[in-house]
Formats: C-alpha cells, structure tokens, sequence
C-alpha cells in the first residue's frame, strides 16, 4: 500500500523523477546486435509481426510527442516528452534491427490523430498497459524456448524495462490526473475499466483482422504463438501474472502500480485450478 496521497504534490514529484531518473542512454545503432546463422535468420524473419511493432512503436512516440505540449505541469511535462523520446527510439530500434537482418518489413503512415489529444493519450496508455502485460508472458516463453538467440533477448529486453517504466509513470499519472479532478478511488477504478474495455476491444478487432493480410497498424501479440511450443493458456495467463509481479518489484513501492490485469489473471488462475480439481468428480458424477 503506497504510504503518499495519490495526486499530492509528493506523489507527482515522486513518480515523475523516478522515470526521469531511470532513463537510459543508449543508441540503437551501437547496441550489441548479434551475428546470426542462416538458421537464426530465417527464423527472426519468419516473425509475422515485425512491420506491426514498427508501425505502433512510431505512432506512440508521435502520440506521446503531440500530447506532451498540452500537459501544463511543467514536472510532468518534462516525464512526458522523455517518454515521446524513448518510444520513438524504440522505434528507431526496430528499424535498426529490420535494416541489419534484411527483415521484409515496410513504413505505413501514421494515421490522423483525434483533436482530443489527451484521450489519444490515455487511450495508448491504456492499450500499452494490456500489450505489456501479455507480452511479458509471451517474452518469457520466447526466451526460454530458445527461438531466437540469447544476444537478442537481450536487447529486447532493454525495451520490456522501458515498457514497464512506461506504464507505472502512466498509471502515476491517472492516478495524479484523476485526483486534480476529483474523482474517488471507485469512479477512478471505473475510468479504467472502461478505457481497458476499449483497448481489450481494439485487440479483439485485431485478432479478427489476423485472418485476413497483415496492414501493418497493431502490434498483434496474440501472433505471439509463434514462439510458443505447446502453448497453455492457463500456463501463458501464470507467465504473464508472475513476469509482471517480477518486473514490478523493481520500481519503489510508494508508487501505484497497474492492479485491474494481474487482479483478473490471479482471478482466473484460482478458477482454472479450482475447475482442475473438481473436474474429475464432475466426470465421475456424469456416469
């Protein structure tokens, strides 16, 4: 339980030098890229998702940068725009990868964004929350599968650490944007209900156009199978709760951090292990 008022002067202070303080300098094009076998390549290659995770790490940094000039908190403004940088050098990352290892992957345009600037925003923020704690399952699966070499596990890792600094600012922030304007823990909780139903919604329209040709707009982490050797969902949803009690131990506990997606998942850990149980009775019964 965080110990300072969520939207107090000490708690935007707080979660604001915090990211500032993590950040990391680094350049995409010095990082320790691997040299990788003719094996190695066609296997990265044969990734569907490439031009996908190109396209939405390019139009988050250009979300985040066209927000970043209508925050009037100078304090937060300063950890927004440093968050506009890193998404957008995690897309140069991407880039550098596609360049090096010959990826078929191309540019889309980025899409006009809505005049309502900090719904945009909001809306990224609590789409990256979903992406992020499905990806931390799937990051894990794909690293100990062994599917692609550890040297670039490595590097994307950086990016996993930068994905979780990302959603404990934005969770801070909601917390501290909410509480300016009054609303309660329940009608907060209820916001981010509704703006995790709308990102959830995004998803399932993604999931339905993976039948079709890839557009290259979103980041389908449900392709993720593709690193995934006899895939459980009750193991992936036990993955991504862990990996995200894991990561989330790294960041002071005086700051919120994302409570709705592990709350579900350990809600349907304790239903899938309770339908284990009493399934072979249920069988026994039905004779």
């Amino acid at each position: 339980m965080t110990r300072i008022e969520a939207g107090s002067e000490a708690h935007k202070d707080l979660f604001c030098r915090q990211f500032v303080a993590t950040h990391q300098v680094f350049d995409p094009e010095t990082l320790p890229w691997p040299e990788l076998t003719d094996e190695e390549l066609a296997r990265l290659r044969t990734i569907p998702f490439w031009q996908e995770v190109y396209h939405t790490e390019r139009r988050a940094g250009a979300i985040v940068d066209a927000f970043t000039p209508h925050v009037d908190d100078p304090v937060v403004r300063e950890a927004v725009a440093l968050q506009g940088l890193e998404e957008s050098r995690h897309a140069k990352l991407i880039r550098v990868m596609i360049d090096r290892y010959g990826i078929d992957a191309t540019e889309q345009p980025i899409e006009a964004f809505p005049e309502d600037l900090e719904t945009a925003f909001i809306d990224f923020g609590f789409g990256e929350c979903l992406d992020a704690f499905l990806g931390f399952g799937a990051f894990k699966n794909a690293r100990q599968s062994h599917f692609l070499p550890e040297g670039l596990f490595e590097i994307f890792d950086v990016l996993m650490f930068e994905e979780t600094r990302h959603i404990v600012f934005f969770i801070n922030y909601m917390a501290w944007r909410e509480r300016r304007r009054g609303l309660g823990p329940v009608r907060r909780a209820l916001k981010s209900t509704r703006f995790y139903g709308r990102a959830l919604g995004r998803l399932l329209a993604m999931v339905r156009r993976g039948q079709q040709p890839n557009d290259g707009r979103d980041f389908a982490v449900t392709q993720a199978n593709v690193f995934l050797d006899h895939f459980s969902f009750g193991q992936f949803v036990e993955d991504c709760y862990r990996e995200n009690a894991r990561r989330m131990k790294e960041f002071d506990p005086d700051l919120m951090q994302p409570r709705l997606l592990p709350a579900m998942a350990d809600l349907a850990l304790r239903g899938m292990r309770l339908w284990d149980r009493r399934r072979p009775h249920l069988r026994a019964a039905a004779r």
